[in-house]
């Protein structure tokens, strides 16, 4: 067998070395000094990679005079083998099939391409490559905003009224899905779906309102209407969507024009607190001219059934009077008589002298009472 060591390739150096060179170039098996180490043969490393090809595939290694065969002409497959082969392929198929579905997911099985089953969260089956799953969040908010300062330059949030007048709306609709099977079937776009409805549905509603409720009290309402009317209507289209809730964020005039809708409101702010001074005004004084005309009636009404008392009381004594009267005519004229006199001379101030008793009445000095007419004229 010939010496393999006096160059890389095997066939020794120049042919001088083999014809009895000198040994200093060519000691430690054909190398020089200062060259670098030895490259192996291209046929010894075919030979090695054979050996551990066959020794992975059941065979015997070891060299057979550098032949490389070992008791054999090439790779022997056994039965252990194709038994690991087998288990190797079916773990593959199997980790292809089964896959995981998260709590706020869904899966839809297409078998073939056409829908075979919804899967539930958890571990899932689906043989592989007859089956094919579409995971798909259901509970995941997703937001389309319409309007909005980002998407404004088609003008989408621009909506005419029914008074004729414009509203800069912007607004969101909050969606999820609620039928993955629907939603991967019977939309092509989902998210241009709900804009388009929702743009739709929304200049609808503003087209039948006005502009002073839109920006001040029925913002709330609006919403819910919206709401309501996508919803409708992606029903009718069986979507598998669900519109969560639609929040208006913001309702005024276009920016040309709100300088000027500003002025307006404020004018016509003032003339309702105006009309609520007035209304307040008219509503006192009118409140106590109610009560000042209840107070007269009621005294009218006092001096009536006092007058009337005081009438039917004369009367009664009067008849009570001319009861006695009849029964004793005399005696009933003669207290009359006393009565009256009683009542007439009974405040006035009176000295009676009788001159039919012994003329006492003829020694009476008469008597002008100056001090008391000087009093009086005083007063």
């Amino acid at each position: 067998m010939a010496n393999n060591n006096g160059g890389p390739w095997g066939g020794g150096g120049s042919g001088g070395n083999r014809g009895g060179g000198s040994d200093d170039g060519d000691k430690g098996g054909g190398r020089r000094p200062g060259d670098g180490p030895q490259i192996p043969e291209i046929d010894e490393i075919v030979r090695k990679g054979q050996e551990q090809l066959r020794v992975l595939m059941g065979g015997r290694g070891g060299r057979n005079n550098g032949t490389g065969t070992g008791g054999g002409g090439g790779p022997r497959f056994t039965r252990g083998t194709l038994g690991l082969g087998v288990l190797g392929l079916v773990a593959l198929w199997l980790f292809a099939s089964f896959y995981t579905v998260k709590p706020e997911e869904q899966s839809v099985e297409l078998f073939l391409g056409s829908y075979s089953a919804t899967g539930n969260p958890g571990l899932n089956f689906a043989p592989w490559p007859f089956v094919k799953a579409e995971v798909v969040p259901v509970t995941r908010e997703q937001t389309e905003n319409i309007g909005t300062a980002g998407a404004r330059g088609n003008d989408t949030g621009l909506m005419l009224t029914t008074d004729e007048n414009i509203v800069d709306l912007d607004f969101q609709v909050v969606w999820n899905i609620n039928d993955p099977a629907k939603y991967l079937f019977n939309l092509r776009d989902p998210q241009a779906t709900i804009r388009g409805v929702s743009e739709s549905a929304m200049r609808e509603i503003i087209a039948a309102s006005e502009l002073a409720p839109i920006l001040n009290r029925d913002r709330e309402q609006i919403a819910d209407n919206a709401q309501t009317l996508i919803q409708r209507t992606l029903d009718s289209y069986d979507a598998g969507l669900n519109i969560v809730r639609v929040n208006l964020d913001k309702a005024e005039p276009p920016r040309e024009v709100i300088d000027a809708f500003r002025d307006v409101q404020a004018a016509e702010q003032t003339r309702d607190r105006l009309e609520r001074e007035a209304d307040a005004y008219a509503n006192k004084v009118l409140a106590g001219a109610r009560g000042e005309a209840a107070r007269i009636l009621e005294e009218a009404e006092g001096y009536r059934a006092q007058v009337v008392n005081q009438a039917q009381g004369e009367a009664s004594r009067f008849l009570a009077v001319l009861t006695e009267y009849k029964a004793a005519p005399d005696v009933t004229r003669k207290r009359l008589y006393l009565e009256t006199m009683e009542q007439v001379l009974g405040d006035v101030d009176k000295i009676i002298l009788d001159e039919g008793i012994g003329g006492a009445g003829q020694g009476v000095v008469p008597y002008l009472p100056l001090n008391e007419l000087r009093r009086g004229g005083g007063n």
